[in-house]
């Protein structure tokens, strides 16, 4: 434990490392948080709840929960999205929780072409308990007993701040892409005296991906729909590259990522199982970490829910989106 809480330290101390967002694995499960401009993609209204929970063997290590609301406004041109989120790290040195509202508008470009435009803004609350931090200075060196006071100047204890974000994303047929860029504003977190390096870096999420068409498996006659997708996140000097498929059989989905950090050794391989009414999405991802910290971290629990509210329209939807469903 005392390992863990110097890694948080680290972690949280701008000068050495920066902080990094929350990811999730079911990237399409939680659509608004990755981008805002899928706030309103689904003809029904959508409520979506999301737990992660990373490095489980570790007790809850890092917890991430996550609830979400959108819809298509009665223009059939604008959506609409809330979501608030609660992020808890290793011992609850840090608690984060953030709220955020997403508006996106459709242009209609041809009969199978569209795009989206999405803004977000939201408010964070983030807090630290400065007292389960340890650094080597507090630890003596042969007895392994901690002691002493922080050997930094503490000027709070918890900070509040503005967050904005902005994203497009396009369909063409049966392709589809997007970007969104988070912290644009870029709000300082530090609650170190004298710190001028504490602000978030701007996060880039990149996309695309297509959904081919049903196709007959030899004498089984069992009809299967496979998306591949190409998925790159970047924040700081941190860069991640997620390529993945999924494969749709009526109600049944299954899928699989390779995440890639740029490193010597890939990041993990995750695996994701699904289940799909018209009103109901269920969906679950195990992260099996092939990096360092596999003996360690143990791999990671995502689960996800969507409900999906109200009647269809008897008018075609021209503009709804094909991404995966998990």
């Amino acid at each position: 434990m005392k390992f863990l809480k110097l890694f948080i330290l680290i972690g949280f101390i701008p000068a050495i490392l920066y902080a990094q967002d929350p990811n999730y694995s079911q990237f399409y499960a939680n659509p608004i948080y990755m981008n805002p401009a899928f706030a309103g993609t689904t003809e029904l209204q959508r409520i979506v709840a999301n737990y992660r929970n990373q490095w489980p063997q570790q007790g809850n290590a890092f917890t991430t929960y996550s609830l979400s609301y959108d819809r298509l406004l009665d223009n059939r041109k604008s959506g609409l999205g809330i979501q608030i989120n609660y992020d808890r790290e290793p011992n609850n040195v840090i608690n984060t929780s953030w709220a955020t509202v997403s508006y996106s508008h459709h242009v209609q470009l041809g009969m199978e072409t569209f795009m989206t435009f999405g803004l977000q803004g939201g408010l964070v609350v983030k807090q630290y308990d400065v007292n389960g931090l340890v650094f080597p200075s507090n630890i003596d060196q042969i007895s392994g007993q901690i002691s002493g006071s922080l050997p930094i100047t503490v000027t709070e204890s918890r900070k509040t701040y503005p967050d904005f974000a902005v994203g497009i994303v396009g369909q063409n047929k049966r392709t589809f892409w997007g970007i969104s860029a988070h912290h644009l504003n870029r709000p300082d977190e530090s609650i170190v005296e004298g710190d001028n390096k504490g602000r978030v870096p701007v996060k880039i999420t990149a996309l695309v991906g297509n959904r081919s068409r049903n196709f007959h498996h030899g004498l089984l006659s069992r009809e299967f729909t496979l998306s591949p997708n190409i998925l790159y996140q970047q924040q700081g000097s941190f860069k991640q590259l997620n390529l993945g498929i999924y494969m749709i059989e009526k109600s049944f989905l299954f899928g699989g990522w390779f995440r890639h950090n740029f490193d010597v050794r890939p990041d993990a391989l995750i695996a994701l199982i699904g289940f799909a009414r018209e009103k109901f999405q269920f969906g679950y991802s195990f992260d099996f970490t092939l990096s360092k910290l596999s003996n360690y971290s143990h791999g990671s629990h995502e689960v996800s829910l969507t409900f999906f509210l109200g009647a269809k329209s008897r008018k075609n939807l021209q503009n709804r989106l094909l991404i995966p469903m998990i």
